[in-house]
């Protein structure tokens, strides 16, 4: 099926502490991805990047972990994706840091509830409460939920985007110790790397679309560090033990087969820390997968 896709750039690295994933929307573009997609019969539109403060420019804003900076660029990405849906389009955003899906997923669920896949090594749901690194970015799914930072619970509209019947996550690996007690009563469905060793990736992503069916549509957010370091080494915070290539493919064929998806995230690609731009490279090879890209 033909779609038109808006592009969506989000330069930020506010959310952490190591730097780099502010480039990861132009090694995306460098990797391609505009053109993968149109191949695949799409209308693709370039919006460029959203406007994120870099760091230096506000310092004063350091101790607060730039918290009103992100709550700024947030609001920017949820009318984006306001915008696109209102339009008929599909926004892909570019990361950047996993905040950016604050303003994404909140702006594509603004006329109508979505279903959430969250592929990610991380749970991204930490409070200011029981974070242990201070770091925006592993907030993200607790603010989404209508936990944490009342700037960040507010962006675009009040309380809660998602509830967590809405949420299922896949190849989670690595939580913070208060954070896997939040995550083991929240209600949200979580499918660990031990279920995909022990199930299959297969199985896992099926029953996952089908706790989600309900709803008719379901945005993807991809963290890249879901994927093994051996596959995907250029991310922001790398966790051992991840998603093959294959693995990840197969993921998006199945999601593609679905015919569901309503945006997408692409996000904690780190140029810095990549080989050749191969994570980028998979990364748009995964996009292209997720939006209808066949073996046969």
């Amino acid at each position: 099926m033909s779609r038109t896709i808006r592009i969506i750039g989000v330069p930020i690295d506010l959310g952490q502490s190591k730097r780099g994933v502010d480039m990861g929307p132009a090694a995306l573009r460098y990797a391609g991805l505009a053109e993968k997609l149109e191949a695949l019969g799409h209308r693709v539109i370039d919006d460029g990047n959203i406007p994120v403060a870099v760091r230096e420019t506000v310092p004063a804003e350091a101790p607060q972990h730039y918290l009103p900076s992100i709550a700024r660029a947030c609001s920017s990405v949820y009318e984006a994706a306001r915008q696109a849906v209102a339009a008929g389009e599909t926004p892909l955003f570019l990361g950047g840091d996993h905040t950016l899906a604050i303003g994404s997923i909140g702006g594509i669920s603004h006329n109508s509830r979505c279903g959430l896949l969250w592929i990610d090594a991380h749970a991204d749901f930490n409070t200011p409460e029981t974070t242990i690194s201070n770091n925006i970015h592993g907030m993200t799914l607790a603010v989404l939920l209508g936990e944490g930072y009342p700037e960040l619970v507010r962006v675009g509209r009040p309380g809660a985007k998602l509830r967590p019947q809405d949420v299922v996550m896949i190849a989670i690996r690595e939580l913070d110790p208060g954070e896997r007690e939040r995550l083991r009563t929240s209600g949200i469905t979580v499918y660990t790397m031990r279920d995909v060793d022990e199930r299959g990736i297969g199985p896992v992503v099926r029953e996952a679309l089908e706790r989600l069916e309900q709803h008719g549509r379901i945005h993807v957010t991809l963290d890249m560090d879901c994927l093994d370091p051996e596959a995907a080494p250029g991310v922001g915070t790398s966790s051992p033990g991840g998603l093959s290539c294959r693995e990840a493919q197969l993921m998006m064929e199945l999601i593609a087969d679905c015919g569901c998806c309503c945006g997408m995230d692409i996000v904690e690609i780190n140029p810095v820390l990549d080989r050749n731009n191969r994570t980028a490279r998979l990364a748009a090879d995964l996009a292209a997968s997720l939006f209808g890209k066949r073996i046969l």
